[in-house]
């Protein structure tokens, strides 16, 4: 196998001076790494395109108290039980081109609903949540369980279609309502149906956007333009570390990361601060050391 940005690659060609050929090729494939290890596909289910497969990720609500069945109705929790478990269906791809990785599943979206999951309580009542890059939608799906919920990414491929699919998969789960709408971060502009719900968002999210960057770059530019237009709002990202081996340092980096936090820096009227991983983990996954959890917010002067 070999790495790009720390992604997998899959039959990958080589062009002239032995640099990897343009990373739209059919044959550079990238593959999610939680499919090494846990089977979460489940293939009594079946997907609606062909190449994507569906799989179920397990998760409990245990100071929620309740769980939901598959018919949709609430199982009360008794004393003394074992913590309920639910699931949640997402129908995906199994590998992709780099540039349409949104179609998988990737471990910071796991680890934010995680922290969704333990932290809803400290959430403003009647908040809404916008989540940008949502990819395959499971941590919007998650965070319908408590609010209603914006879920966003780029009008490009079978994404938001994809999303489409699988909040319906998920009707049971999803308690509150899930608006799917388009935002791309190499837009100059925020749509205008998504400014007119700002006043009422408290809370942004974001999971495994850091991979290329010129999307890093546009991503953060977005944030800023978001937390410009409303100071009381609060950004969690996910993401995971990537590290790869560099002929220029000859030792291994991080380099999408670093420079994600060279934007982070250069940000105005931000403050930020990486958020410590003690919460508990509600899904099945190995929550491994590069991943990250941070926390940004405007500074009000």
């Amino acid at each position: 196998m070999l790495y790009y940005n720390g992604y997998g690659l899959k039959g990958l060609r080589k062009g002239c001076g032995g640099q990897t050929g343009g990373m739209d090729d059919e044959d550079n494939q990238v593959s999610s790494e939680i499919f090494e290890e846990y089977n979460y596909i489940d293939s009594t289910k079946q997907a609606h395109k062909l190449n994507y497969v569906v799989s179920k990720f397990n998760f409990i609500l245990p100071e929620y108290g309740v769980t939901v069945d598959a018919d949709g109705d609430l199982d009360v929790r008794r004393r003394n039980a074992e913590p309920p478990k639910s699931s949640i269906e997402i129908e995906h791809m199994k590998s992709t081109a780099l540039d349409m990785v949104g179609l998988q599943l990737w471990r910071g979206a796991l680890l934010l609903a995680d922290w969704l999951i333990d932290n809803h309580k400290v959430i403003p009542k009647n908040s809404l949540v916008l989540e940008l890059g949502s990819g395959v939608g499971l941590t919007s799906i998650v965070a319908s369980t408590f609010f209603p919920v914006l879920c966003t990414d780029i009008n490009r491929g079978d994404i938001l279609g994809l999303i489409e699919r699988n909040v319906k998969r998920n009707k049971n789960i999803c308690r509150h309502r899930v608006e799917v709408l388009e935002l791309d971060f190499m837009s100059s502009d925020i749509p205008d149906e998504i400014v007119r719900h700002l006043p009422n968002v408290s809370l942004i999210i974001a999971a495994d956007t850091v991979y290329d960057d010129s999307i890093t770059r546009a991503f953060m530019k977005t944030i800023q333009k978001l937390l410009s237009m409303s100071r009381r709002m609060s950004v969690y990202i996910a993401l995971e570390k990537r590290y790869v081996f560099t002929l220029s340092d000859c030792d291994t980096a991080a380099p999408c990361y670093e420079f994600y936090l060279e934007c982070l820096a250069n940000m105005k009227n931000v403050k930020y601060e990486e958020v410590p991983l003690n919460f508990p983990k509600y899904f099945e996954y190995d929550r491994v050391k590069e991943l990250v959890l941070w926390k940004l917010t405007s500074v009000v002067k």
